[in-house]
């Protein structure tokens, strides 16, 4: 591959995702203001955070691809945004207890030398078990899930927690739809394997 590849997040979890695919890439960290503006519909805010995020290092990077993405746990339409804390992932997870999270993951593909993007949502849904609070107690302290949208590592013990999972890319539940990225990347004449 002759096109230099740049993943514009600092995420462990996306760049683990990223190099499955066996392409060499760099890392960026975007500056991005990732506030959601007022009466912004999930889709929207992931699509728009994954194309800024995107945009942000493109200077950095005048001759490359540059993969950008964002993420949002929604539960009845509401955004529950990283717990950041035991406390409040706790509280998440026996809100989400035998409902429905729906996962949405904004992927951007910049082209920096001609400005073109391709840019999607990837919607991912968890179906919880019912979970009594011993559980998640034991769960969250295990794990200490606190920067994870929805309260949990699906690529780790988190995976105890659900019923059933739905969706096209199971990658885009831990932040990196890799199905659309292939896709994206081949639109760009970078072809795998």
């Amino acid at each position: 591959m002759n096109t230099r590849l740049v993943l514009a997040s600092t995420s462990p979890f996306r760049q683990a995702l990223l190099a499955r695919l066996g392409l060499p890439f760099d890392t960026a960290s975007p500056d991005a203001d990732e506030t959601a503006r007022p009466g912004e519909a999930p889709e929207d805010l992931v699509r728009r955070l994954a194309a800024l995020k995107a945009r942000a290092v493109r200077k950095l990077y005048p001759d490359a691809l540059i993969i950008g993405s964002d993420q949002v746990a929604c539960i009845d339409g509401e955004i529950l945004g990283k717990p950041g804390n035991r406390d409040n992932a706790i509280r998440q997870l026996q809100r989400a207890s035998g409902r429905a999270v729906r996962f949405h993951t904004g992927l951007c593909l910049l082209d920096s030398r001609s400005g073109r993007e391709q840019l999607v949502c990837e919607p991912f849904t968890v179906h919880f078990r019912e979970l009594d609070r011993e559980r998640i107690v034991r769960y969250v302290d295990k794990e200490e899930p606190f920067g994870c949208a929805g309260s949990f590592k699906s690529e780790g013990l988190g995976i105890a927690l659900f019923r059933r999972l739905e969706g096209d890319d199971p990658n885009a539940l831990i932040g990196l739809p890799l199905i659309r990225l292939v896709e994206m990347l081949e639109n760009e004449g970078v072809m795998l394997p």
